[in-house]
């Protein structure tokens, strides 16, 4: 294959790539306290939406990631107000929560333009793309990695950091503590609801700055369902990793490249049918999701935080 080609591929892939990166280990910092939220697709969109509108009317791409994330904060904390506080259904929250959100941001879509008008064919701030001097002129990877905006650059620092809070830090000992065992946790005195509000909170705006990526950098501009169900790939692709942040970034890069081939065979005029081309990255998802899922069930390391989705009562003594 053309280095050239493998050097286009994997760029898309890591642009493609970013915006799961963030949902999904914001996701992860969620699930690891215990909490499952499945309003991630329409945080996602939120993010989105509320991102382009702020940057399109400041002409600030930095005050848009910054409203997208206190909207996708509050959202959040709609979402553990419901589950922790009121102790509702987790997977009923969740879903509604995305029911609500997408509909929102359907009808924000329509009247944040000029004038109250609609967002969709307005061009406004966006992050481009900055080359690192010498190292983009690497071979292969050089304009892959080292020519990308600054949300990418981010990513990749953030999943380093992630990966040493979760793992060599004392709070990051505490939430995986009680995503494992909140009442034993409680007893160390930990405090289990101030550790889920905290992290459903933190989870929800990193979903969000995932939705501003999209409308920001990786596709500038606002349209309907923009994210293209990245939302639900984000909580298939929690499981691929097995709750770790550098498992999520293979993941969401194997997302990225499957689209970037799609893309690029649309583009070579193939005879498959766009339709069929355009399922491929979730198609290789799941099928990757399947896989794994039954290979680490096999060893007993699936991962998974084994208060997830259980609402803790103080009170209650078993």
């Amino acid at each position: 294959m053309d280095v050239a080609l493998i050097a286009s591929i994997l760029a898309i892939a890591i642009r493609a790539g970013t915006s799961l990166v963030y949902a999904t280990i914001g996701e992860i910092y969620t699930e690891r306290s215990g909490i499952l939220n499945l309003g991630v697709e329409g945080m996602m969109l939120m993010g989105a939406v509320s991102a382009f509108a702020v940057a399109y009317h400041t002409n600030n791409a930095w005050l848009g990631v910054v409203a997208a994330m206190i909207v996708g904060g509050v959202l959040a904390l709609i979402h553990a107000f419901l589950t922790v506080s009121l102790r509702a259904n987790q997977v009923v929250s969740g879903l509604a929560l995305t029911i609500f959100a997408t509909g929102l941001a359907s009808f924000l879509g329509q009247k944040l333009g000029p004038n109250g008008g609609p967002l969709v064919g307005q061009i406004g701030p966006r992050f481009k793309r900055i080359p690192i001097p010498v190292l983009s002129k690497l071979p292969l990877v050089g304009d892959a990695v080292f020519n990308q905006d600054l949300l990418v650059y981010g990513m990749f620092i953030f999943v380093i950091v992630s990966t040493w809070y979760l793992y060599r830090t004392r709070a990051g000992l505490n939430l995986r503590a009680v995503g494992e065992n909140p009442r034993t946790s409680d007893a160390l005195g930990v405090s289990v609801y101030k550790v889920r509000y905290l992290y459903t909170l933190v989870g929800g705006m990193l979903v969000a700055l995932g939705g501003a990526h999209l409308s920001l950098a990786y596709t500038p501009g606002w349209t309907e369902n923009l994210t293209g169900g990245r939302g639900w790939i984000a909580i298939a692709l929690v499981i691929f990793a097995v709750w770790s942040p550098p498992r999520a970034l293979v993941g969401a890069l194997l997302f990225g490249g499957i689209n970037a081939i799609q893309f690029r065979l649309q583009a070579a005029g193939t005879t498959i049918p766009s339709a069929f081309l355009a399922m491929l990255p979730y198609i290789f998802t799941i099928a990757v999701l399947v896989i794994i899922t039954w290979y680490e069930g096999l060893r007993k390391r699936a991962g998974t935080p084994a208060a997830l989705g259980n609402p803790y009562v103080r009170e209650e003594r078993k």
